[in-house]
């Protein structure tokens, strides 16, 4: 191992360190003390973030021969995942007690799960991309089932498990006919045979066709979206909510690295695709939410529609230039929005849920203005955010979005972005109506780590907001470093 192969890999390797040191620990926590357990994994990702933080610079580490790097682009992704480990801790620091499946070795699956995600971001080999993706699912199918026999957790893993390595042989699959047309794995490799003329054009295009619907599985793109509700509301709400951004974040980060690098030729055929597949997940996200009377359920078709979002800054990874810099910033913004909103969400939906599974329809929530003013009020904040209105940050996030598809005139995708948006408005602002204009006795959680959370991510999607150009040009540059202006 050489010096910039330490370096390029130096977060994940500690990461994984602690993750493993923290299994053998675990076995000397008494099980009424597992919270000293979570605080150790929360030590770790704090720890990790710092090595990150002192490697973030101009310079590109580039390890093992081309097959992973660390650049600006996945620095800014590497720090949002650790961010989303820690308060993925944070929320289920004391639900795990409180629907007493609490196991020291939860917070060591969320460690490796997060090691996966981080190894995804770096990825520059098709290869490390299949690693990753499966050290980041494996765990989490772990996660999903881990409150088992309780409830529907299961099912939830089974389902997530069985449809996760579908998705998987997708991915493999794709792999091998890429190779087969170009004789290489690695990113930059694939570019350049397809730049010189010697790939298989056709071959190539059925296999990044391939590696897209893998990944539409993982990010719950429509129509590969079918798990996503039914291991949604399965799974403990602390693994949901880690979910739906974790994995999130890491399958649009490696999308826009494969496709960004390796298949820029193929833009003018994949972008009509890509495309029709945003609308799709946009429309059938949003209108299939409405009918939910489920808040996880009401929050997982939520979820799909906001993929389709950012599959809107995806349409134009094949222009280059400003427009893709643009639109890669404009999708590891919004990537960092639903983050924000989707823990501040999900702590709040934990905060209402009890031991006996009560606390998760939408009628739940009434009354819950008069209750806890705090906890509606940031409930508010969060539903304004989802639908995009002001004064949140995922207003901006919209726009940008909205701005990268104009810039590459595709004003039908852009309309429909607006038009699906004033459809969330109805469910998102539906339980609003409903905590402020009905009357009710909700059973709130103020657990103190928890309630630190929702507060913290209510009063982070108002700031940033007032301030979103320092945040845009901070990932405008990681974005630059990706498309190699």
């Amino acid at each position: 191992m050489t010096q910039a192969d330490l370096y390029t890999l130096l977060p994940i390797i500690v990461l994984t360190v602690w993750a493993l040191l923290l299994l053998v620990v675990d076995l000397f926590i008494p099980n009424d003390r597992k919270g000293w357990t979570a605080l150790l994994a929360a030590a770790g990702l704090a720890l990790t973030a710092g090595f990150t933080i002192s490697l973030a610079g101009t310079d590109t580490y580039i390890g093992f021969g081309g097959m992973v790097l660390l650049d600006g682009f996945a620095t800014f992704v590497n720090l949002l995942l650790l961010f989303s480990g820690l308060l993925g801790i944070s929320v289920a620091y004391n639900y795990l007690k409180r629907m007493d499946i609490e196991r020291g070795e939860y917070y060591s699956l969320m460690l490796f799960s997060v090691v996966g995600m981080m190894l995804m971001a770096q990825a520059s080999d098709l290869i490390v991309v299949f690693i990753a993706l499966e050290l980041l699912s494996i765990p989490l199918y772990i996660l999903a089932a881990i409150a088992q026999p309780k409830g529907n957790s299961g099912e939830a893993g089974i389902k997530y498990f069985l449809l996760g390595a579908f998705s998987g042989g997708f991915v493999v699959y794709g792999i091998a006919l890429v190779f087969g047309a170009t004789q290489a794995t690695a990113l930059l490799d694939i570019a350049a045979a397809a730049a010189s003329g010697a790939a298989n054009v056709p071959l190539m295009l059925t296999g990044s066709a391939l590696i897209l619907v893998g990944f539409a599985f993982k990010v719950a793109a429509v129509p590969f979206h079918m798990w996503t509700p039914d291991v949604y509301e399965g799974a403990p709400t602390s693994v949901t909510a880690f979910m739906a951004a974790g994995a999130k974040i890491a399958g649009f980060s490696a999308l826009m690295r494969v496709f960004v690098i390796a298949f820029p030729s193929l833009a003018g055929d994949l972008a009509p695709v890509l495309a029709v597949l945003a609308a799709l997940t946009m429309i059938v996200g949003n209108v299939t939410a409405v009918a939910q009377t489920n808040i996880k359920r009401m929050l997982a078709y939520s979820s799909i529609a906001h993929a389709g979002y950012i599959l809107m800054a995806f349409v134009a990874f094949g222009r280059g230039g400003e427009i893709a810099a643009s639109a890669v910033a404009a999708g590891i913004i919004y990537l960092a929005v639903y983050a924000l909103t989707n823990f501040g969400s999900w702590g709040i939906v934990i905060a209402l849920e009890n031991a006996e599974g009560k606390g998760l329809n939408l009628e739940d929530y009434a009354g819950l203005g008069k209750k806890n003013p705090l906890m509606a009020a940031s409930m508010t904040i969060f539903m304004l955010s989802l639908t995009g209105l002001p004064p949140t940050f995922g207003l901006v996030g919209k726009l940008y979005l909205f701005q990268s598809v104009i810039a590459i005139d595709m004003y039908w995708l852009a309309i429909i972005g607006v038009l699906t948006s004033l459809i969330s408005a109805f469910y998102y602002l539906r339980v609003v109506v409903i905590m402020y204009m009905r009357e009710g006795e909700p059973t709130t959680d103020n657990e103190g780590w928890l309630q630190f959370t929702w507060v913290l991510m209510a009063a982070a999607t108002v700031i940033l907001s007032l301030v979103p150009a320092s945040i845009f040009n901070w990932a405008y540059e990681a974005a630059r470093q990706l498309v190699n202006l």
